[in-house]
């Protein structure tokens, strides 16, 4: 079984900091162009291990952008910076921040710094009954790139004049629409394959259905599991939000022939470092427990660590997301 999807082309974009303003890297369109070997091939690095931090940051909470702030400061601790940054539950506003901060204008690229057309027609809920949207705050998926790690191609021949180190090249980005209740996409950075220029190794930022959908989530699974093993497409990562909640979502994983890097790492989801990312260090209603709610899962590369990244509180009760983060490192 196959389900068509709808890809929307999407912008990677540097910080100009001489014009004060976002502006878009050339890329190649996903749509329309097939990858080029011949464009990249003479830039082709070796085997490489990246960093990736994600984190569902709780659009419907109060004070988005100051518990944004907050889960920032917290990822860009320590000496180095992550290689990849995928976020989930991005409000207009939490964007708006995010793209204003001197540790992003300076050391990444963005997407969606062309317009915020992701973040508005995003319910946040639907009706279960009439399938109408229900007030709610819009949010979106967004990632970030590290400008010291990856690169264009088409601007690659002026970076080696600067005297930089190789960069993994960039190939294209999109949008493509799941089968969703929420009206939920995966947001897709195509980087080049660092041993097989001409194929693409994918980036999935996914943020899957909610509450009781575990049908649409294991359609978005093959789905996306589907667009890993497209021609053309070596593997990729997906990470993100899974909404994994019952025992058949943590299933999906196996039979879709994919990689979960804490389980692969930690061999197993039980006990008390059980990978829990929601739910944890708060107190309950309903009989609810502690869940392993994210994931980071891989085809094509190998895991190397993986840790919970637990959040802070802004105010004596207010945690900064409901969601803890996961920090993860990975060889492709």
């Amino acid at each position: 079984m196959s389900l068509n999807t709808i890809r929307v082309g999407r912008a990677l974009s540097a910080f100009d900091h001489a014009n004060r303003r976002w502006a878009a890297i050339p890329l190649r369109d996903p749509i329309t162009q097939r990858p080029s070997a011949r464009l990249v091939d003479a830039y082709a690095v070796g085997k490489q291990t990246l960093s990736l931090t994600s984190w569902n940051i709780q659009a419907s909470q109060s004070r988005p952008v100051a518990r944004s702030e907050l889960i920032l400061d917290h990822i860009f601790k320590g000496p180095n910076f992550p290689d990849i940054i995928l976020l989930q539950e991005v409000s207009s506003s939490v964007r708006q921040s995010l793209l204003s901060d001197p540790r992003v204008r300076s050391s990444f690229l963005a997407t969606d710094a062309e317009d915020d057309t992701s973040f508005k027609s995003v319910p946040f809920a639907t009706d279960a009954e009439d399938g109408t949207s229900v007030k709610g705050v819009p949010f979106a998926t967004m990632t970030l790139v590290s400008s010291k790690r990856f690169g264009s191609p088409l601007l690659a021949k002026e970076e080696e004049k600067g005297g930089g180190d190789s960069k993994m090249v960039l190939d294209s980005v999109f949008r493509t629409k799941l089968p969703s209740r929420y009206e939920r996409d995966a947001l897709c950075v195509n980087i080049v394959t660092p041993a097989a220029p001409g194929q693409v190794f994918r980036l999935f930022n996914v943020h899957l259905d909610s509450l009781d959908s575990q049908f649409r989530r294991a359609l978005q699974m093959m789905v996306l599991a589907g667009l890993l093993r497209e021609p053309g497409c070596s593997g990729g990562i997906i990470a993100g939000d899974f909404n994994a909640i019952f025992t058949d979502d943590h299933a999906l994983v196996d039979k879709h022939e994919l990689v979960d890097a804490w389980v692969a790492l930690h061999g197993g989801t039980t006990g008390p470092d059980g990978g829990a990312t929601w739910g944890v260090g708060v107190d309950l209603e309903d009989g609810l427990k502690p869940g392993r709610l994210d994931k980071v899962v891989m085809l094509g590369s190998q895991p190397n660590e993986i840790e919970v990244l637990q959040p802070g509180l802004i105010d004596a009760y207010t945690p900064w997301s409901d969601h803890c983060g996961l920090r993860c490192t990975f060889t492709i």
